[in-house]
């Protein structure tokens, strides 16, 4: 059955389209000048210093490990509440891997919870490295709280902001690296903008920035004053420093996110504008609507609702409901540590029971700026249908 609806959707106008065909025309595929364009209209939207642009969002998050001399013998603690690759990049480096319960409110990496578990590893010698808070379906987890067991405990901070560019914490927009070392985005196709695939690693350190390029590009510099060897007899017009890999972006996809950027504030307001409407008719009803902190404003990658396990209709009801109208609800997320891989690992169910709970009664439902008011209506009167008195 074909989906009419469905949870996301990119937003490509006849100015996208140009850009790229614009790139198509030029002299430059790849390596040209559009990444270094995009790097910076990034970096400067968000208030960082620098940015990185790479190929996926994963690939950013496995080099901001690398830049971090992340390897065997370290952990990287994470939300069990996202997506496999913001745990799954700690593994690529050979480091340990290990969870925090999620809030109950915010469904982000708690911090209460976050303290108790460092205070027993301290008591055991096995702090993290790092740890990645993830911005949940846009929503800013309390970095200032995070930020301050950092500065007691050590460890490094990596935003998982994938879903969250133009997201607002306090008075600064995340991706700004105020409370973090190397904050993440993604420009995945059903993200804020889109690249087609892409994502940035942005940073306010210099020497990060120097090794998020290096790690991208196969471990080479061209830069002369990073070369080990000289001689008088050869040409060396680049080196290899370090075992990188090829996650570069293109100047077509580069071409494609800079052109979008220009309508990102537009897009986020017709998020918000949609999360809103859904919100006045939903919260009546028998299920939770993603509550919002008053310090910090929402970019709305998502919007999850919760089917109480306790109510008279169930998350799978609702979910194959709105299916067999066509309409793709999605599920974010199955806990990582529930997947078959890390159960392999030694996870079990009831490792972290505020993310299970969660998983059995969320359902994101359609969000995205060309959702229309009419397809909007539908989604609501289904609900509304299934779950009033």
């Amino acid at each position: 059955m074909e989906i009419e609806i469905p949870y996301g959707r990119q937003s490509i106008d006849d100015a996208d389209v140009e850009a790229v065909e614009n790139v198509l025309r030029s002299n430059f595929l790849t390596q040209g000048p559009v990444v270094p364009r995009f790097e910076e209209a990034i970096a400067a939207y968000s208030g960082a210093n620098y940015g990185v642009a790479v190929n996926s969002a994963t690939s950013a998050l496995h080099i901001a490990c690398l830049a971090m001399d992340l390897g065997p013998g370290d952990w990287v603690w994470t939300s069990p509440n996202t997506f496999v690759a913001s745990a799954n990049c700690a593994l690529y480096c050979g480091a340990k891997v290990d969870f925090v319960d999620i809030d109950s409110k915010s469904y982000n990496l708690c911090p209460n919870k976050l303290q108790e578990k460092l205070v027993a590893a301290e008591k055991r010698g096995v702090l993290p490295k790092i740890v990645i808070p993830v911005h949940f379906a846009g929503q800013p987890c309390d970095m200032d709280a995070i930020s301050d067991l950092r500065k007691k405990y050590g460890f490094k901070i990596i935003e998982d902001a994938s879903h969250a560019i133009g997201a607002h914490y306090k008075e600064t927009r995340v991706g700004s690296c105020a409370n973090s070392d190397i904050t993440v985005f993604s420009f995945h196709p059903v993200k804020i903008i889109t690249s087609g695939e892409g994502g940035m690693a942005l940073t306010n350190q210099p020497e990060l920035d120097r090794k998020l390029r290096l790690f991208r590009s196969h471990g080479i510099s061209s830069d002369p004053n990073d070369f080990e060897l000289r001689s008088t007899e050869e040409i060396w017009n680049y080196q290899q420093l370090e075992l990188g890999l090829n996650y570069r972006m293109t100047d077509i996809h580069a071409a494609l996110g800079l052109s979008q950027l220009r309508r990102i504030d537009d897009f986020i307001e017709k998020r918000r504008s949609i999360a809103q409407h859904y919100c006045d008719h939903l919260e009546n009803l028998p299920l939770v609507v993603p509550w919002q902190s008053s310090e910090s404003r929402s970019s709305f990658h998502l919007y999850p609702v919760r089917i109480p396990l306790t109510g008279r209709k169930t998350q799978r009801q609702i979910y194959e409901r709105l299916r067999e109208n066509r309409i793709n609800a999605n599920l974010h997320y199955i806990p990582v540590h529930r997947q078959p891989f890390y159960e392999a690992m030694g996870f079990r169910l009831g490792d972290f029971p505020e993310a299970e709970r969660f998983h059995r009664e969320v359902l994101s439902l359609p969000m995205y700026p060309g959702l229309r008011d009419d397809q909007q209506t539908r989604v609501i009167k289904l609900i509304e249908e299934e779950l009033g008195n």
